[in-house]
């Protein structure tokens, strides 16, 4: 039976919302790009003093992972969601070996060629929130989550259980441990969310790009050129 995602994000919200509002718990928030975040900033601002974790070593070449973070810096300077709710923004470091690390496309070539949503992207989101899960906890989060699941082309049931299970995994060998970040269940393009997003990127003019980010999306999109033969 397939889990509704937005329906926990509800039960999540609609328990803050009994709380007082003086005391929002903290959210970190792992973002691919300016657009993507926008909506889901804008969704969740109200309800969670947020932390925009900036971690995508997968983003090919780097002056794309540099544009991105650019825009997603300059939304947030002028975006009411961030400014009144003191959204700032971490960026870790760039290391674009630890994605190929990951994937482990080397070892497996035929996944360079497979469609977005994939073994490759799986092993992508779980590098990702592998390291936003580390950072919240080192840093006393009371909750972490993700952008991604906002995209159509993202498999918003594999982010969940990537989330889900660090936390399991985490506890199963911390039992003592009484302090971590929970997971915070989403699909953001429910309810018109990816909508929102196109809309809010056309109202601030956002650089919107063409592929998700890594030399393989980006590869998988273009054009072949005609054989000769």
């Amino acid at each position: 039976m397939k889990v509704n995602y937005q329906k926990l994000l509800d039960e999540v919200i609609n328990a803050l919302s009994q709380e007082s509002p003086q005391k929002k718990p903290s959210l970190l928030l792992h973002a691919c790009c300016g657009p993507c975040s926008s909506y889901v900033l804008e969704y969740l601002a109200g309800f969670f003093q947020i932390t925009v974790f900036y971690y995508n070593p997968n983003i090919y070449p780097p002056e794309e992972y540099q544009r991105r973070l650019e825009e997603l810096k300059n939304l947030y300077k002028r975006f009411p969601p961030a400014l009144e709710n003191s959204v700032r923004i971490v960026e870790a470091p760039y290391i674009p070996e630890d994605f190929f690390t990951a994937i482990k496309v080397r070892e497996e070539p035929e996944l360079a060629r497979e469609a977005e949503k994939g073994e490759r992207c799986r092993r992508c989101y779980a590098l990702r929130l592998e390291n936003s899960f580390s950072y919240a906890l080192e840093n006393h989060f009371d909750y972490f989550c993700t952008t991604l699941s906002i995209s159509p082309f993202k498999d918003a049931e594999k982010i969940n259980i990537i989330g889900e299970n660090l936390v399991k995994e985490f506890c199963s060998s911390h039992p003592e441990s009484e302090t971590f970040p929970k997971w915070l269940y989403s699909d953001f393009k429910k309810r018109g969310g990816f909508k929102r997003s196109l809309e809010l990127s056309a109202e601030y003019n956002l650089y919107r790009q063409q592929y998700c980010g890594c030399v393989y999306s980006l590869q998988n999109t273009q054009p072949h050129e005609p054989s000769s033969t």
